[in-house]
C-alpha cells in the first residue's frame, strides 16, 4: 500500500496529464467563406473525447447550437448566445450536428466527430441547403479529410 502523499501525488499527476492532453479547436462563424454564405470554418472536425471547440462569431448574428436530431446518446444539448464566443467540451463519442439557429435554412451547419465512432445518419427534417452541406461534410469526415 502506498503512503497517502504518494497516492495524492500520483492522482494529481494523472489529472493534470489528462487535462493537458485535451485540445481546444477554434471554429469561426462567418457571413461569407470559401464555401459560400453563412458558414462555419472549418465546417467539420474530428476530435478526441474531452477536447473542446471554441466557436468565435467573427461577424454579427451567429450562434452555435446542437442539432437535436444529430446528438450522440449521453451527450447534452447546448446553445450559445448570439454574437458571443462560446466553448463546448465534447465528452460523449459520436457525431454531433451543429447549427446556427438564425441561419439554418441558409445551410449554416457543421459536423463534429468525437472519437472513432461511425454510422450516424443525417436527419430528414432539415432544410435542403443544411442537409446538402451536412452530407458533404459527412463525406469529408468519412474520407479522413
Amino acid at each position: 500500500m502506498l503512503p497517502r502523499s504518494t497516492t495524492a501525488l500520483l492522482l494529481a499527476t494523472l489529472l493534470t496529464t489528462t487535462a493537458a492532453q485535451a485540445e481546444v479547436h477554434e471554429v469561426q462563424m462567418l457571413n461569407r467563406g470559401a464555401d459560400g454564405a453563412m458558414v462555419y470554418v472549418p465546417d467539420h472536425l474530428h476530435i478526441a473525447p474531452g477536447d473542446s471547440v471554441r466557436f468565435v462569431p467573427t461577424q454579427a448574428g451567429h450562434n452555435a447550437a446542437s442539432l437535436p436530431a444529430l446528438l450522440p446518446a449521453g451527450a447534452t444539448a447546448f446553445k450559445s448566445k448570439l454574437n458571443q464566443p462560446f466553448e463546448q467540451v465534447f465528452e460523449a463519442p459520436g457525431l454531433y450536428g451543429i447549427q446556427c439557429i438564425p441561419h439554418l435554412a441558409m445551410g449554416m451547419v457543421m459536423l463534429i466527430q468525437v472519437g472513432d465512432s461511425q454510422g450516424a445518419s443525417l436527419p430528414d427534417n432539415l432544410p435542403a441547403r443544411a442537409k446538402a452541406r451536412l452530407a458533404a461534410q459527412l463525406q469529408k469526415l468519412e474520407a479522413g479529410q
